[in-house]
C-alpha cells in the first residue's frame, strides 16, 4: 500500500511542477486503487497534457492512466515475457489525445528505454505524425502487448488476449476520436479479423464507435520503402478524418 501512496504523491508532485492545478479522479480510479493486483509496483508519473497553446492542462487522465500502468508492471500473466523483459512499456502521450496509434509489441529499444517507438521504426512513426501537423507529445502511442516478446516474434493469442485489457483501459481513458491501427496484430486485436493488412488498410472501419484507419507498420516500411506513399495517403484520410488540413508533403 505504502509503494502505490508513494508513486501517487510523486505523480502528484510533478504535476504541480508542470503547471496543472487541478486534478479530478473519478470512483472508478478510486476503486482501482483499492484492488489487489493495483498494490503491486509503481506507476511512472505521466507525462503532463497539454493544450494546444502550450500551457499544462488540467485532466484527470494521467491520475488514472497511472493506476493502469502500475498494474501492468505487476502483471505476469505471460510467464515468458514477465521473465525476459527490462521494462513494461505502457504508452506515452497526450492523455486527451485525439489520435491514437497502436502498434503491436515493444521491440529491444523500446524494452531498454520504457517507452514505445523510440527505434528506428519509432523514428519513422515520429517523421510522420510530424508530417501530420502534429508534434509527437499531442498524440498518443501505445502496443497491444506492453511486454518484449523474444527476438521481436510475432506475439501468441494467449498473450495478446493477457494484455488486451490494458489497452482497452487506454482506450477508454484517452477517448481518440480517431486510432491509426499500426500492422496487423493490431488490428486483429481490435476488431478480432483475420484478412491481412494488405487488404484492410486505407479503409475506414470502427471500434466501439471510434474510427479505426489500418495501415503498414513504421517497421514494415523500412524494409518495403515503396509503401511509404500508400502510408502517406492513409495518413492524408486520418487528417481529414480529425477535419484539419493536410499538410504539403
Amino acid at each position: 500500500m505504502q509503494e502505490i501512496i508513494d508513486a501517487t504523491i510523486k505523480a502528484l508532485e510533478d504535476m504541480k511542477r508542470a503547471g496543472v492545478t487541478h486534478v479530478e479522479v473519478s470512483r472508478k480510479t478510486l476503486e482501482e486503487l483499492g484492488r489487489p493486483e493495483a498494490m503491486v509496483g509503481a506507476a511512472s508519473p505521466p507525462r503532463p497534457a497539454q493544450n494546444r497553446g502550450g500551457d499544462a492542462a488540467p485532466t484527470s487522465g494521467m491520475a488514472e492512466l497511472a493506476v493502469i500502468e502500475a498494474r501492468a508492471k505487476a502483471c505476469t500473466k505471460c510467464r515468458e515475457l514477465a521473465g525476459c523483459r527490462h521494462s513494461v512499456v505502457f504508452g506515452v502521450g497526450d492523455p486527451h489525445a485525439e489520435l491514437m496509434f497502436i502498434g503491436e509489441a515493444p521491440g529491444y529499444d523500446e524494452d531498454m528505454k520504457g517507452e514505445p517507438f523510440v527505434g528506428r521504426a519509432g523514428q519513422l512513426l515520429t517523421k510522420i505524425i510530424l508530417a501530420m501537423g502534429f508534434q509527437r507529445e499531442e498524440v498518443y502511442i501505445a502496443n497491444v502487448l506492453k511486454c518484449r516478446p523474444p527476438e521481436n516474434r510475432v506475439p501468441e493469442p494467449e498473450e495478446v488476449a493477457n494484455c488486451l485489457p490494458f489497452l482497452l483501459s487506454q482506450i477508454e481513458l484517452v477517448k481518440p476520436k480517431v486510432i491509426v491501427a499500426l500492422g496487423a496484430t493490431a488490428l486483429r486485436a481490435l476488431l478480432d479479423v483475420q484478412l491481412g493488412i494488405t487488404k484492410m488498410r486505407g479503409n475506414w472501419y470502427t471500434f466501439r464507435e471510434i474510427p479505426i484507419m489500418p495501415t503498414f507498420h513504421p517497421a514494415y516500411l523500412l524494409r518495403n520503402p515503396p509503401a511509404k506513399a500508400d502510408v502517406w495517403r492513409d495518413m492524408q484520410a486520418v487528417v481529414k478524418k480529425l477535419g484539419r488540413e493536410v499538410p504539403k508533403k
